[in-house]
């Protein structure tokens, strides 16, 4: 198949796509072609071409967590963002330093996540998390009581424009968020784990995983009158500024 041909292909089937759509995925596209099928190499240079055809474009392609996908560029971000009337999310601290934790500390329990931030983890945060699907349940740990152990999901690598764990900041750039304790991860000196390491730690100390039944209604943080540190933080987390932060500063 001619190289122009192909990349018309991906294209279109990435303009169209809904969400991130998988290198198997696009791969599979051409599954009918026989001979005329595109070898796994010769579709990632035709991905990589495509990239750079829009290196000048208000519009790029990205590899995150699912897949490949377009998106508005951070640089035009603020006026795309007029098309919605909606009012844009705010998150608490509280809510903030509890994802960052279960990102860097992963896999983790609610308990462990209690220790580190030395106050209780209000349940509106992690109901929040879970609906929003940033966050799951990986299994169990096998202690009394069972507890839930949880880690991020590939929708919160989507969100925040990673392509794995490996891509969050190093802690030193968490300090460019406002409000932020990273003092709950002074005693944090390695590196985020990738998803192979996060499921080797699972299997070891958690019973088979239970998956959390997905919703696709996207809801804030509902701050608890409860907890001491839910402060409105100003600033909210949008597609474009997110992959510079990856922890919500916009």
């Amino acid at each position: 198949m001619e190289i122009e041909k192909l990349k018309q292909i991906l294209e279109a089937a990435l303009m169209v796509a809904a969400s991130p759509v998988s290198f198997d995925r696009l791969h599979q596209l051409f599954s009918e072609d026989g001979d005329q099928a595109p070898t796994r190499d010769q579709l990632r240079t035709v991905l990589e071409e495509l990239e750079n055809d829009y290196h000048h474009s208000g519009i790029e392609l990205v590899q995150v967590g699912s897949g490949y996908r377009f998106q508005a560029r951070a640089e035009v971000a603020s006026w795309i963002s007029r098309l919605w009337d909606e009012k844009r999310p705010r998150y608490s601290r509280a809510l903030l330093e509890t994802l960052a934790i279960i990102a860097y500390r992963q896999p983790i329990t609610r308990g462990e996540i209690e220790s580190i931030r030395g106050v209780a983890v209000s349940t509106n945060i992690v109901r929040t998390l879970m609906e929003r699907e940033w966050v799951r349940i990986v299994g169990h740990r096998d202690v009394p009581g069972k507890p839930a152990v949880y880690a991020t999901t590939r929708q919160f690598l989507d969100y925040f424009n990673l392509r794995s764990l490996a891509d969050l900041p190093s802690l030193a750039e968490l300090t460019d968020i406002d409000d932020l304790n990273t003092d709950l991860f002074a005693d944090a000196n390695v590196e985020p784990a990738n998803e192979a390491d996060q499921l080797t730690a699972v299997s070891s100390s958690a019973a088979p995983r239970q998956d959390e039944p997905g919703r696709d209604q996207l809801e804030t943080d509902e701050a608890d009158a409860n907890d001491a540190d839910a402060e409105d933080l100003e600033g909210e987390l949008d597609d474009g500024d997110a992959a510079v932060t990856a922890m919500g500063n916009s």
